[in-house]
């Protein structure tokens, strides 16, 4: 945050499962940060698999629904059967995977939950697959995930008896149509959300923004807005975001307690050290961004490899024929023997 930062992704292979091995817990660490993170910036949370999270319900609803964490969680459900679970070695049933997001729900008004399927598993077989349809169409996930299987060389679904590719292309054409015969966000279309903008759209024509709940909403592009908090009207609603106006008499919140880097400027380099003399060459501190790099790169020249310096070429040019010296004998001597 004092280089400007006003968005945190805490992410892993599993979150949930954070200081199992050193006697602490997921929540613990996140009611430490968020004492951290100062008004206007947010933090979001990584995926997490439902046996962990589990454990921490309550206290994670809890700190989901602080003003300064996304209410947004990724928790990966892959298939709604128990059977294609248990071959997936999961660990969770499909009631454990309901329990986490329908507490979710309740607790955390508005969350936003993501998840992963996977069609096609080894054994999966279409009874399986209908009930992972349902499940999609029971929650709507308005970020969904979908893969279809690929046997990886050495596992041991590799092994197994594989669905048919065509089969699983059709399922996972099915569950492509379901996922995008709804629309998440038609009805906050006339909201006024309260939003941060943090990048620039792909195609360059906007700035994306997400609201509370990490919903993707993008804004006009003026230059003033990034990396600011901004309360926006929601005037059109796609697939995957909303549109927003940005609010003329809006309070509009600088989320970073210092001025953002500037593009090229070095981060991680305590104000010390960017006054310190390096080999001779001050270091000052300036507004723009070529001042410290250029200090830097000035006093990194001053540490010179040995071919660097002076006689440093013939040294090297000197070690360099002897190994190669040593390489030559070392093969013909082996050919001798070999003969």
């Amino acid at each position: 945050f004092t280089e400007g930062v006003c968005e945190i992704w805490l992410t892993s292979e599993d979150t949930g499962a954070y200081g199992r091995d050193i006697g602490t817990d997921l929540p613990t660490l996140l009611w430490k940060l968020v004492e951290a993170i100062p008004e206007g910036a947010m933090l979001r949370l990584g995926m997490t698999n439902p046996p962990y999270i589990l454990e921490h319900l309550e206290e994670m609803a809890k700190i989901l629904n602080h003003p300064r964490v996304y209410a947004f969680l990724h928790i990966p459900v892959q298939s709604a059967s128990d059977s294609v679970l248990m071959d997936m070695k999961r660990e969770y049933c499909v009631a454990d995977f309901k329990q986490v997001v329908d507490f979710l729900k309740e607790k955390v008004p508005g969350i936003t939950i993501a998840t992963d399927i996977i069609c096609g598993f080894p054994g999966e077989t279409d009874e399986d697959f209908q009930e992972t349809m349902k499940l999609v169409e029971q929650y709507r996930f308005p970020s969904l995930f979908i893969n279809q299987f690929y046997p990886r060389p050495g596992t041991p679904a590799a092994k197994f008896h594989q669905v048919p590719a065509a089969v699983k292309k059709q399922r996972t054409k099915d569950l492509s149509q379901l996922f995008h015969s709804y629309n998440p966000y038609d009805h906050k279309v006339g909201e006024r959300q309260r939003v941060l903008v943090t990048e620039e759209s792909f195609d360059s024509n906007y700035y994306v923004a997400h609201n509370p709940f990490y919903e993707q909403v993008l804004v006009p592009k003026d230059p003033l807005l990034m990396g600011k908090m901004v309360e926006v009207d929601i005037y059109e609603a796609g697939k995957h975001f909303m549109k927003g106006q940005p609010v003329s008499d809006a309070r509009v919140y600088t989320a970073s307690i210092t001025r953002p880097l500037a593009k090229g400027e070095v981060s991680g380099l305590t104000e010390e050290f960017r006054h310190a003399p390096q080999n001779g060459t001050n270091w000052k501190a300036h507004p723009s961004a070529k001042s410290p790099v250029k200090a830097a790169l000035q006093s990194w020249v001053a540490l010179q490899l040995p071919w660097q310096r002076e006689g440093g070429g013939l040294k090297i040019l000197s070690v360099s024929l002897a190994l190669l010296a040593a390489l030559v004998v070392f093969y013909y001597g082996g050919m001798k023997t070999d003969l």
